[in-house]
């Protein structure tokens, strides 16, 4: 058996503050709405910050993933720690995205994971039995940095 531990914080410092919103959405062309809804307003709440209409519009582009290539629900689950945020949308799909695929610009799509790297966006996938997760790590207290998998 293997425990890990994390070292005890300063006494000084104050613990971390972790918000969470996890919203199961329908596998349905209004998804993508609902979850900017309902995104930008948990949002606003939790840590009004400038970056929100950035990961707004991940939040768009995972679901809207995510609708377009699977034939069930998803699971949008929204995570802010430590002045950045997760954005994941599990779905029941095993087939991964190609996160590094170039469009030539005449095809439908192509351009989601490219428009998140160019807000910052680090994309982290996370195979599992039955479907995947598909991670956005974004930095809410900078400005739009290309990301260092460019």
């Amino acid at each position: 058996m293997t425990t890990t531990t994390s070292p005890p914080a300063a006494p000084s410092a104050p613990p971390p503050t972790t918000a969470r919103c996890a919203v199961a959405l329908p596998h349905s062309r209004r998804a993508p709405s609902l979850a900017r809804r309902v995104s930008e307003s948990w949002l606003r709440a939790a840590d009004p910050v400038d970056r929100v209409p950035d990961a707004v519009l991940v939040v768009s582009e995972l679901v809207t993933n995510a609708v377009r290539h699977t034939c069930g629900p998803c699971l949008l689950t929204l995570t802010v720690r430590d002045g950045r945020l997760d954005i994941a949308v599990a779905d029941h799909s095993e087939e991964l995205p190609e996160l590094h695929r170039r469009s030539a610009g005449d095809e439908r799509g192509g351009f989601g994971m490219e428009v998140i790297r160019g807000l910052g966006g680090q994309i982290r996938l996370v195979p599992a039995l039955g479907g995947k997760t598909v991670h956005v790590l974004l930095d809410l207290g900078s400005a739009r940095t290309p990301s260092p998998e460019r």
